[in-house]
C-alpha cells in the first residue's frame, strides 16, 4: 500500500449536488463523438462512462452551443444541443450516476471573434466591432441587443432539457476568450447598452443567462462559471509567458477578484478558475513547457474572497500535488482534463496507492488538441482506447503465442506490455542498458521530464506483466532463428540524419542526440541546423543554459514542416525562443560547415558565414530497418513498429504499437 490520499476523496457540495470526492473531468471538446444532431455516439457515452467507472467524482462535459442562428457555424467544434439529443444525455447520467458520480453540462455562448472565419456562415459576431483571431484585417459585427437577448432565451430552454434528461448541473463556459468572455472584458466590449459599461454592466450577459436558468429549472439546479482570473496578454494577438514582466493586456487580478465576488452574488453556485485566452492559449490549455500546477495560484485567490467552492485546474495529473491543493484550502475540487485522458482510472489508482500505475499525460496535446484542430477525433497519444473505449478494450487472445519484440523504445515496450496483457508469452530485447529508445534523450531538458514518468510507468507495468526484458542483446537473424517466436515485432527504432555536405565530419559538429546525451558537450555559441520540433526545443533547452543560440530553418517559418504541431505548443515555443534570444534564420540552407561554424544560403543563393562553437544538426530522423528487411523474407509473422517503419513522434509509435499487438 502507497501513500493515502484522504483529502482528495472527501465529498463536497455545489449548491445542493454532493459530489463524492474532490475530482473532477474538466471539459474538454470532444470531436467525433458526437452526432450532427448534438446527441452523443455510443463512443461519446462509452468515453464518459469509463471515467466515471474509474472513480472521477464530477464530469464536466465538452461544450455545447445552445443555438446557430446568431452565429452560424457550417463546422460546429462546439455541437449544438437540442431536444433530439435529450435520449443520449439521459442514458448518459442514468450510467454515470451508477457509479455514483455526478454530471455536468458545459454551454457557450459561442466562439466570436476566435470563429474561424472560413467556417462560419457571413461575418464573425463579438460582443463590439473588434478584429477577429485568426484574420485581424477582418472585422467582427456587434451583436444586437436582440440577438444577446435571444441567446439568454436558449440558454434557459437548453437548461430545461438537460434537467429532464437528468443531467446535474450546468457550467457556462466563460473563459478563454470565447464570446462570453469577450462580453466580460473590456478590451473586447465597447456597448453602449446594458450589456456593456463597468465591470459590473459587462456581467450583464451572464447574469441574465444565470438567472433565466434558475427560473425555468429551479433555484436548487446548479450553475457554476468558468473564467480567466488573468487574460496573460500584452494586447491583440500577444501572450505573456510565466515570469515575463508585462502590463496585462486584458483582464487583470484585481479586476478577476472583483468579478469573482460579483459572480458569487450574483447566485453562482461555484466557480471554476483558470487563465489565459487565444492570444496566450498555452494558459488555458498547458502544454509540457508549463509547470505541473501552473494555475493554482489563481484559484487559491479566487477562494480567498469567496464562500462557495472553487474548482482549479491546469495539469495536476500528479496526485501528491493535487492532494496537497486540497489540504492547504487553495481549492475545493480538482479538474483534471489530460490527466483523465491518458488515464481514466486516475481516481481509483491513487485512492489504492497505486500511483506507479497511472500513465502520466506528456502535456503534447498531439492526441486530443492537435487531432481536435485537424477535424479527427479526440484522443490521447499514450491511450490509443481514448474515445473509443469498447472498440479498443483489450481481449485475452484467443491462442498465447511466443511473442519477440525487437528494441525497448516507446513502440517496443507498448507492444509488448499490450502482448502481455492479452496473454501472450512476450521476450524484449534491448541492445542498449536501459528501455526508452528516443524517450531517454528527450527527457533531458527540464520541461520534458514527464518522459522519465512515461519510461518509469512502461518499466513498472512489463515487470507486473511477467515480460522478459534482455538488455544489452541485439537481435540478429540467427537470434529469431533460434528462438522461433510465433510473432515478431520489430521497434528497432530511428537514427539521426546527417546530411551529405563538405565538412561535416568535423568535431565541431553534434546531433541534437549527442548533446542531450552528454557524449558532447556545446559550445557557449551553438547554430541548431533545423527548426522543426526537436530543433526548437533543443536551441531553447541551450538557450536556457546561457549558450548563444541561432537556429537555420529552409522553411519561411519553424515547426511548420512533418507532423503538426498542436497550436498552443507551437506559439508558447515561439514565444520561450524569443525571450531567450534565440535568433531564427529562415529561408536558409546549410552549405558548408567550417572551422569556426557554417556558410548558409538564402532566397538569393548569396553564401553567409555565421560563427559558432557548436554545430547541432536536427535535421530529422531515418528509419532503423536493416533487421526488419534482413527477416521479411523468412519470417510470417513479422511487424515493423514505430519509428523503424516510419520516423514519427511519439504518440505514432504508441498508436502503431497498440493497433498491431490488439488484434495479433
Amino acid at each position: 500500500m502507497g501513500k493515502v490520499f484522504l483529502k482528495l476523496f472527501e465529498p463536497v457540495n455545489i449548491g445542493k449536488v454532493t459530489i463524492k470526492n474532490r475530482i473532477a473531468m474538466a471539459p474538454m471538446a470532444i470531436t467525433g463523438l458526437v452526432n450532427p444532431d448534438g446527441s452523443l455516439e455510443r463512443r461519446g457515452i462509452d468515453y464518459y462512462i469509463e471515467r466515471a467507472k474509474g472513480g472521477v467524482g464530477l464530469i464536466i462535459s465538452g461544450v455545447f452551443k445552445v443555438e446557430n442562428d446568431i452565429e452560424p457555424l457550417m463546422y460546429l467544434d462546439s455541437p449544438l444541443f437540442s431536444q433530439v439529443a435529450i435520449p443520449s444525455f439521459a442514458e448518459l447520467s442514468e450510467a454515470v450516476h451508477s457509479f455514483g458520480t455526478k454530471i455536468f453540462v458545459q454551454l457557450t455562448a459561442g466562439n466570436g471573434r476566435v470563429a474561424v472565419p472560413a467556417v462560419v456562415r457571413g461575418r464573425p459576431v463579438s460582443a463590439s466591432a473588434t478584429p477577429n483571431y485568426w484574420d485581424p484585417t477582418l472585422t467582427c459585427k456587434e451583436l444586437t441587443t436582440e440577438e444577446v437577448e435571444k441567446l439568454i432565451k436558449a440558454f434557459g430552454e437548453a437548461a430545461m432539457l438537460l434537467k429532464m434528461a437528468g443531467i446535474d448541473g450546468i457550467e457556462l463556459h466563460g473563459h478563454e476568450g470565447y464570446l462570453f468572455d469577450q462580453f466580460t472584458t473590456a478590451i473586447w466590449n465597447r456597448r453602449t447598452d446594458k450589456f456593456g459599461g463597468d465591470l459590473k454592466g459587462r456581467l450583464t450577459f451572464p447574469v441574465e443567462i444565470l438567472n433565466i436558468i434558475k427560473k425555468m429549472v429551479g433555484g436548487d439546479f446548479p450553475v457554476q462559471y468558468r473564467f480567466g482570473l488573468k487574460h496573460y496578454i500584452k494586447g491583440l494577438n500577444t501572450g505573456i509567458l510565466p515570469g515575463e514582466e508585462y502590463k496585462e493586456g486584458g483582464r487583470d487580478i484585481d479586476e478577476g477578484l472583483e468579478m469573482a465576488e460579483l459572480l458569487e452574488k450574483a447566485g453562482f453556485d461555484a466557480l471554476h478558475v483558470d487563465a489565459g485566452c487565444y492570444e496566450s492559449w498555452y494558459w488555458a490549455h498547458p502544454p509540457m513547457y508549463q509547470e505541473h500546477g501552473c494555475m493554482v495560484d489563481m484559484a487559491e485567490k479566487v477562494k480567498k474572497v469567496v464562500q462557495i467552492p472553487v474548482l482549479t485546474v491546469g495539469r495536476l495529473g500528479i496526485p501528491e500535488l493535487a492532494e496537497k491543493i486540497i489540504e492547504e484550502g487553495k481549492a475545493d475540487i480538482v479538474a483534471l482534463g489530460r490527466a483523465l485522458l491518458a488515464d481514466p482510472d486516475w481516481p481509483i489508482k491513487v485512492q489504492e496507492g497505486r500511483i506507479e500505475d497511472i500513465r502520466p499525460c506528456l502535456g503534447c496535446h498531439d492526441g486530443c488538441m492537435g487531432r481536435i484542430s485537424e477535424l479527427k477525433s479526440l484522443s490521447c497519444a499514450v491511450n490509443p482506447a481514448n474515445g473509443r473505449e469498447r472498440l479498443y478494450e483489450l481481449r485475452p487472445a484467443s491462442k498465447s503465442k511466443r511473442v519477440l519484440v525487437a528494441g525497448g523504445g516507446v513502440a517496443g515496450m507498448e507492444a509488448a506490455r499490450v502482448a502481455a496483457i492479452r496473454g501472450h508469452e512476450v521476450t524484449l530485447y534491448e541492445k542498449g542498458e536501459s528501455l526508452g529508445g528516443h524517450l531517454i534523450e528527450a527527457s533531458v531538458p527540464d520541461f520534458k521530464k514527464d518522459l522519465e514518468r512515461l519510461i518509469s510507468w512502461y518499466k513498472t507495468q512489463l515487470k507486473k506483466l511477467g515480460v522478459e526484458v534482455k538488455l544489452e542483446t541485439e537481435v540478429t537473424p540467427e537470434l529469431v532463428e533460434r528462438e522461433n517466436p510465433d510473432e515478431v515485432f520489430i521497434a528497432t527504432g530511428s537514427n539521426p540524419i546527417i546530411p551529405d555536405i563538405p565538412g561535416i565530419e568535423r568535431p565541431n559538429v553534434a546531433t541534437c542526440i549527442d548533446l542531450l546525451l552528454g557524449k558532447k558537450e556545446a559550445g557557449g555559441s551553438v547554430l541548431v541546423v533545423g527548426g522543426g520540433l526537436v530543433g526548437c526545443e533543443i536551441a531553447l533547452w541551450l538557450a536556457k543554459q546561457g549558450k548563444k543560440v541561432t537556429v537555420v530553418e529552409m522553411l519561411p517559418e519553424v515547426m511548420t514542416a512533418g507532423l503538426p504541431v498542436p497550436h498552443e505548443n507551437r506559439i508558447m515555443l515561439l514565444d520561450l525562443l524569443a525571450v531567450n534570444n534565440v535568433e531564427i534564420i529562415a529561408n536558409a540552407v546549410m552549405q558548408e560547415v567550417t572551422v569556426d561554424g557554417v556558410i548558409i544560403t538564402g532566397k538569393t543563393f548569396k553564401r553567409r558565414a555565421i560563427k559558432a562553437d557548436t554545430v547541432a544538426l536536427a535535421v530529422g530522423l531515418k528509419a532503423d530497418d536493416k533487421l526488419y528487411n534482413s527477416l521479411r523474407r523468412e519470417v510470417t509473422h513479422l511487424h515493423a513498429l514505430g519509428d523503424c517503419r516510419e520516423p514519427g513522434n511519439i504518440m505514432g509509435a504508441i498508436w502503431d504499437s497498440y493497433e498491431v499487438a490488439r488484434v495479433t
